[in-house]
């Protein structure tokens, strides 16, 4: 199910506590809406609201956390894309067949992390052949002097390191939000808004406020969605470092 799907089920959901709200109010006697009930269930939704707002941090900070390594392993990936280029162009004319596909593999990898079509979906698993290949290819430099034995051991080092990030990314791909704990919190949220819903005064300004915070709370979850999800959706991580990258190595 897509980010956007999921956001609006929890949407639904949380209307759906507004509207039981408003029908338990009028269905439930004046009794049960005395001030003496309203301060025992406001001191029992505080503890339900603290728990939410704990659950919800933790969420957007497991989720921007995820985030962020992965944009800082591609920006590694980027940096360490140049420099291999470079000490293969410094190595020599012996290394040109190595660096023509090499080039082929970086833009080969980008197609597949950042698919040109917008509905197809990123594909972080890396091409082994095209890495055995340009691994094999390095291996088999013959250096003929003490600086291209120290290039060749670099460009290994390099490719073994651009290796290792690929499969991190690949490793990295499953969701790191918890679904149980996103269900467990929806339905806290289900309950704080259908308390609240059913001590607000019957007014449309105060059914307006409450339908607001369901959308803000809904629009909150659809961006841990959105950041769980750095390949794809609307807060993608960008293709401008490694883009950059190749521009360099058609320089």
């Amino acid at each position: 199910m897509s980010t956007a799907a999921v956001a609006l089920v929890v949407l639904g959901c949380l209307l759906a506590a507004v509207l039981l709200g408003r029908a338990l109010r009028r269905a439930l006697p004046e009794s049960h809406l005395s001030a003496d009930t309203k301060d025992v269930v406001k001191l029992a939704m505080g503890l339900v609201a603290t728990m939410s707002a704990l659950v919800l941090g933790l969420l957007v900070s497991s989720a921007k956390s995820a985030y962020d390594i992965k944009q800082s392993e591609v920006i590694q990936m980027a940096a360490k894309t140049a420099f291999l280029d470079r000490v293969l162009l410094v190595y020599g004319p012996e290394a040109a067949q190595t660096r023509g596909q090499f080039h082929e593999a970086v833009k080969e990898a980008v197609q597949r992390i950042w698919p040109q079509a917008t509905a197809s979906a990123a594909d972080l698993i890396p091409n082994l052949q095209s890495g055995r290949r340009l691994y094999g290819d390095i291996q088999a430099l013959s250096p003929h002097d003490e600086e291209q034995r120290g290039l060749k051991a670099e460009a290994t080092s390099l490719a073994t390191q651009l290796g290792e990030i690929r499969s991190l990314l690949a490793a990295q791909s499953v969701p790191s939000v918890s679904m149980p704990l996103l269900i467990i919190l929806v339905f806290w949220l289900f309950v704080i808004l259908l308390s609240f819903t059913l001590f607000a005064p019957p007014n449309t300004t105060a059914l307006f406020a409450v339908i607001v915070s369901a959308i803000a709370v809904a629009g909150a979850i659809f961006l841990i969605l959105e950041l769980d999800q750095p390949f794809g959706g609307l807060i993608r991580i960008s293709s401008e470092p490694m883009l950059n990258a190749i521009n360099q190595l058609e320089k």
